[in-house]
């Protein structure tokens, strides 16, 4: 094989670790939460771009981390239906895995300086136990992932707090001072709380994709996901139930008379997220729930959009 082709194959496989398919659950809640901002008064782009760029660090540092955990702990087996895990099989050192993901949580906490310079000590807990998990979910005495823990992560961390944090900082950087001790007034909104509830569900969906095309591979390999403890039946309906969470919100925003119609918008989604659930309560392949796992994503990057749309007009 030449150089080039080496290099080539060097890039692909580093690609194929960050799992560029998962930042839609990175970007989502920055841009919803940025919606929220501009509709509430408080837009910042500063902390907005900050906000995203280190959502998506800690996404990618959690996929390394995930990747490489696995792999070590005899998880991950060839027999998996997923997409190729590159420490398992072999296409990069595990050393290297690790080495990238401690590199990509530290860029990470470099970004949240700036975000902790602007939203204070708040912002502070949130980036350290961000990235705390983001390792703990697959590494550590105690892997979230593996003790049916996995789910409450991402609808908390990829939701609730990614949103809710998006709004808080740029809210923070127009109505505080620098490096706040505490909550300033009117940074944290029930409004931001109820907006963060359709991102953390449809982020929890790819969660539950992943699960349940992974659950007897997992199950023998000794990793407890909480589809592992459900069964198919009680994980998809997690999944039924997530989607109702998810479009059941922009009701409550519409009847709450604050926001016109248009906040109405992420139910055009509903056509494409029926297609999805069709799959996911149908099927237990990778061959067939592989694809809806990138669909689920694309389902989540759609609502985002259309939802802070809904948000700003």
């Amino acid at each position: 094989m030449s150089d080039v082709a080496t290099e080539r194959s060097r890039r692909e496989a580093w690609l194929m670790a960050a799992r560029p398919h998962t930042l839609p659950a990175a970007a989502a809640p920055v841009v919803v939460g940025t919606g929220l901002a501009v509709h509430e008064g408080v837009f910042a782009p500063l902390p907005a771009l900050a906000a995203l760029v280190g959502a998506a660090l800690i996404q990618i540092g959690t996929n390394f981390a995930n990747d490489y955990y696995d792999a070590v702990k005899g998880v991950d087996t060839d027999d998996r239906e997923g997409f190729t895990r590159v420490t398992q099989s072999g296409l990069i050192p595990p050393t290297q895995v690790k080495r990238a993901m401690y590199a990509t949580f530290a860029l990470a906490v470099l970004v949240g300086v700036y975000l902790v310079w602007v939203g204070g000590v708040p912002i502070l807990a949130i980036g350290l136990a961000s990235v705390v998990s983001g390792i703990a979910y697959a590494g550590g005495p105690y892997p979230l992932g593996s003790h049916g823990l996995g789910d409450l992560f991402v609808f908390v961390f990829f939701g609730v707090v990614a949103v809710t944090g998006t709004v808080y900082v740029q809210a923070a950087s127009v109505l505080a001072g620098a490096f706040p001790t505490a909550i300033p007034e009117g940074t944290v909104t029930l409004a931001a709380l109820a907006a963060s509830l359709p991102v953390a569900a449809i982020s929890t969906n790819i969660m539950v994709v992943n699960n349940v095309r992974d659950l007897e591979t997992d199950r023998e390999a000794g990793k407890t996901t909480l589809a592992v403890l459900l069964g198919y039946r009680a994980s998809r309906a997690e999944f039924v139930g997530m989607l109702a969470l998810a479009y059941a919100t922009p009701f409550w925003f519409w009847l709450a008379g604050d926001h016109s119609p248009a906040v109405l918008l992420p139910l055009v989604t509903i056509p494409y997220a029926a297609v999805v659930t069709r799959t996911v309560l149908t099927d237990t392949s990778g061959e067939a729930l592989n694809p809806a796992l990138e669909r689920t994503g694309k389902l989540l990057a759609g609502y985002a959009a259309l939802f802070a749309l809904g948000l700003i007009a």
